[in-house]
Formats: structure tokens, sequence, C-alpha cells
């Protein structure tokens, strides 16, 4: 049984990646903090990365959130789960379409990322959380201190991407 104290602790989940279509790889990058950090000092070494390929923009935002959820004791806190993802918004939305076609299209082809898809719903069906989208890329006057912790995830995945390029290319 859990323990009932943890079970209201409130954490929250910052997700973003960057990729580079051209060469089907990207870098996500996300943030797991307490509430009460949310008007600390964010450092750089907090936030994790991870480098994934044969991607898109699309999907690499959903394995960045599957890798980050595989790596939380989802059952342990409520999460609020912060993205500018509108393909991760929806997804609850069109499960049961999903479902109900077995993951195909209208001509039986198996639904790109379904897989992820699938592993989308098992953890989410194992956790409490909820999705609050972010608009990406706000003007600096108008960000809140939710708006520039995320900018600080959606710059590291950016870095990630270039220092990754830089050093290929060397």
């Amino acid at each position: 049984m859990l323990n009932s104290s943890l079970m209201n602790k409130n954490k929250y989940l910052f997700i973003d990646g960057s990729v580079n279509p051209q060469l089907k790889i990207g870098f996500g990058a996300y943030l797991l903090i307490d509430e009460d950090c949310i008007y600390s000092t964010i450092k750089n070494d907090d936030i994790k990365t991870h480098k994934f390929k044969d991607t898109s923009s699309t999907k690499l935002e959903l394995q960045i959130l599957l890798f980050a959820l595989n790596n939380i004791a989802l059952q342990e806190y409520n999460l609020t789960i912060y993205t500018d993802c509108q393909n991760i918004l929806t997804l609850n939305s069109r499960r049961d379409t999903f479902e109900k076609n077995n993951y195909l299209t209208k001509t039986n082809k198996v639904i790109k990322n379904s897989i992820e898809y699938k592993e989308f719903f098992k953890l989410i069906d194992f956790c409490n959380c909820n999705f609050v989208k972010l608009k990406g890329h706000k003007k600096k006057s108008t960000k809140d201190n939710i708006d520039k912790i995320f900018s600080l995830i959606d710059k590291t995945a950016r870095v990630k991407l270039r220092e990754y390029i830089k050093q290929d290319k060397i």
C-alpha cells in the first residue's frame, strides 16, 4: 500500500524536444520538480536529456514524454505535465477511435506512432496526471515562471541537438 502522504504530492513535469528532420535525429528534454520549486532557480543539471533516432517532431514529443514517465515513480504523485505539443494534448480525446479501429487507418494501414500511442495510454492509465498546454516561444515580457521554466527545457533540447550535429560534422 502506498504512503498516503506521497499520494497527494504534486509534481510538475516539463517536456520539449528539438529535431533535425533531415537527419531524423532529435533531443528531448524534461524536468520534474516539486510544486514548491516553481519559484526557485532551476539549474541546467536538473534538466534531463535523451537522444532519439529515426524520429520526427511529433514522434519526438511523445518519445521524450514516455522516456520521462518511464523514469518517474508515477503512482506516487499527482503530475501536471506541461507541453506545447498539440498532439499529446488531444490523444485522450482520440483514444476511443484509435482503439475501436485497432490503430488502423481507413485504408487498413497502421497509424503512425501507434506503438508510442499505446504506451502513452498504458502509462496514463497508471498515473494521476493532467496536461497543460503552453504556448512556446512567447515574448520574454509576457512569460510567467512556468513559461520561463519551459523556455529552459526548450533551449536545452535545441542546444543539445546543435552540439550533437556540430560534433558529428567534426
